[in-house]
């Protein structure tokens, strides 16, 4: 898959509509992770340096297209010293913009032709602009009008990240290098049959955990106690272990997880055999046999694809022991040249960074339904369209 770039273009004095992902977490008004933004950058820092005068069109939650000021981008905009436009379809600051200089505009999601990407208000949104840049992967997967409408409208072209997710994602599904080891998790097996279907077919090992390798569990007759799962999906999860059978993949499900009296970050902790788990303990996290298997399990691999975490682990530091020695063993085996990593979700890469190996893992991803649409073999629409 090859897409338009940005090579060769003259953006000197040219009006850039660019179409980042700044839906990161905020609290109290203030950015408390902001790896989406720094992914960006180089991609920004490249349109300013060529004298292009650029507005970032982006989203924030869930404002179901109304104009909620808690869903407002004023945060963003002040982490990254640049003015606000208090209306996305308000352009009268394009006749006061000169070379290299970027503004970002107001949640987009407060219109609701964005996600219904109505002709009308992609026409309405692109409307003084020159070309269009798409560097938001994490949202490629949705056909919305500020990554899919637009481009009716304007020239475009694909940003520094979007170009350097597809590349790094496409040569991890085509080419890697075995064994590889695909571990997921996360809260629900029905939002990933595709996904681990994929994974099985190219991996020599897929490792399940979180609520969604509870079900495994359930699916097995293992207890579970008082804890998320999905009882209706047993029939899947049982199809996806012969599946996997077939594939001659190895899945493995939980050992033993941490449990608590009820679900709540102060809880305390007690690690139990599935075997032992009774009907009111609530499962949080892995456990310390299910970690050292896991660890194992990395240290023989040579190319992981983490995407989601084993526990709370935003919950530290009782519930985040699974999680973390997944991330800290990932990280150590890249470091030491053992291994090539590929991780992707937002929850996941808050562990990497809670952990400090942000740094230590062969490609971090932005994406979360992007990337596992795009490893299930989907279709992403914003992807498409910028296909040469």
């Amino acid at each position: 898959m090859k897409l338009r770039g940005l090579t060769g273009i003259d953006l000197r004095g040219k009006y850039v509509l660019l179409r980042d992902d700044f839906n990161v977490q905020i609290v109290d008004g203030k950015i408390t992770e902001g790896f989406r933004i720094e992914k960006s950058m180089p991609t920004i820092d490249f349109l300013r340096a060529a004298g292009a005068r650029v507005a970032i069109v982006s989203h924030l939650g869930r404002p179901k297209g109304a104009r909620d000021m808690k869903y407002s981008l004023r945060p963003v905009a002040e982490y990254m010293h640049l003015p606000l436009i208090d209306d996305c379809l308000d352009k009268a600051f394009l006749s006061q913009m000169h070379d290299g200089d970027v503004v970002l505009l107001e949640n987009v999601r407060f219109y609701a032709g964005e996600e219904s990407n109505d002709p009308e208000f992609s026409k309405m949104l692109a409307s003084g602009f020159d070309l269009f840049v798409n560097d938001a992967f994490a949202v490629s997967h949705r056909a919305h009008a500020s990554t899919v409408g637009v481009t009716e409208y304007l020239s475009s072209y694909a940003g520094l990240l979007l170009q350097s997710e597809i590349e790094n994602l496409t040569r991890i599904m085509e080419k890697p290098k075995h064994p590889v080891l695909s571990i997921v998790a996360g809260s629900k097996v029905s939002t990933k049959i595709g996904v681990l279907r994929a994974l099985i077919k190219m991996s020599d090992t897929v490792i399940v955990g979180g609520a969604l390798g509870t079900t495994f569990n359930y699916a097995c007759g293992e207890n579970v106690g008082n804890s998320l799962y999905e009882p209706d999906q047993k029939e899947n999860a049982l199809e996806i272990m012969k599946f996997a059978s077939e594939n001659n993949c190895r899945l493995l499900i939980p050992l033993d997880k941490g449990v608590g009296p009820d679900f709540a970050p102060d809880a305390p902790r007690t690690d139990k055999d599935m075997a032992d788990i009774l009907p009111d303990d609530v499962i949080i996290d892995g456990g310390p046999k299910t970690a050292a298997r896991d660890i194992m399990e990395i240290n023989r691999a040579a190319t992981v694809i983490w995407n989601g975490t084993v526990g709370m682990a935003e919950w530290m530091p009782t519930w985040s022991f699974g999680s973390f020695a997944i991330a800290r063993a990932i990280a150590e085996n890249t470091r030491a040249g053992k291994l090539e990593s590929i991780v992707g979700g937002g929850d996941t890469i808050a562990c990497l960074d809670a952990c400090g190996v942000m740094d230590d893992v062969t490609y971090a991803s932005t994406g979360g339904g992007a990337f596992l649409e795009f490893i299930e073999g989907r279709e992403l629409p914003a992807i498409k369209v910028l296909e040469e």
